[in-house]
């Protein structure tokens, strides 16, 4: 069974994936699979060149990310030319990486919810989210506003999602247990 966890910017994550990894559950990170893919794949380099031109990688085959994300931000035409290249080669990733479990942020807006069985939302309370932010990142209200404006609601996120994780101080580890065992008892009802 596959599952995904998913959850907006300051939601915590990243740090219930963490928990998991405490568990001995490998959970595949789609962000870092994707900066990673987009530096060593050749397909990938090859298609990204094609799009954006050769800019899009220095003399010695590093991302350029000033000329990546100058075209993405050109228009959202770019930005969807740029996520049709690398979300498949993401998905594909993992797919083989052997995991069951994986971490996107953007699992719906990428459309790649439907390589997963299940998924978990870890939601926060808006003001928590926008503390964390500012505290993470060392910005300003207005632009964690900024950030959080740009993604999906949410509650859209949570309405989709088959499990929620709130993460608003409450213990964590009594809410992972209790969907863990769940998706176990998925797993042994389908099986017998």
């Amino acid at each position: 069974m596959k599952i995904a966890i998913t959850g907006g910017i300051g939601s915590g994550k990243s740090y219930v994936c963490r928990l998991l990894r405490q568990r001995g559950i490998e959970v595949y990170d789609c962000d870092a699979a994707a900066k990673r893919l987009m530096r060593t794949s050749d397909d990938l380099k090859a298609r990204l060149t094609a799009l954006i031109g050769p800019e899009a990688y220095t003399a010695d085959g590093l991302l350029n990310k000033g000329a990546v994300a100058r075209f993405l931000l050109q228009s959202e035409a770019n930005a969807r030319a740029i996520d049709a290249i690398v979300h498949p080669a993401v998905v594909s990733d993992f797919l083989q990486s052997g995991c069951s479990w994986m971490e996107s942020a953007i699992l719906y807006q990428a459309g790649i919810a439907h390589v997963v069985d299940r998924v978990i939302a870890v939601t926060a309370p808006r003001e928590v989210r926008i503390g964390r932010i500012m505290q993470r990142d060392g910005i300003s209200r207005e632009k964690a506003l900024e950030w959080l404006g740009r993604q999906w609601p949410q509650d859209e996120v949570r309405r989709l999602a088959d499990y929620e994780i709130v993460n608003d101080g409450r213990p964590l580890e009594p809410q992972i247990t209790e969907i863990i065992n769940n998706i176990e008892k998925l797993q042994q009802n389908k099986h017998s």
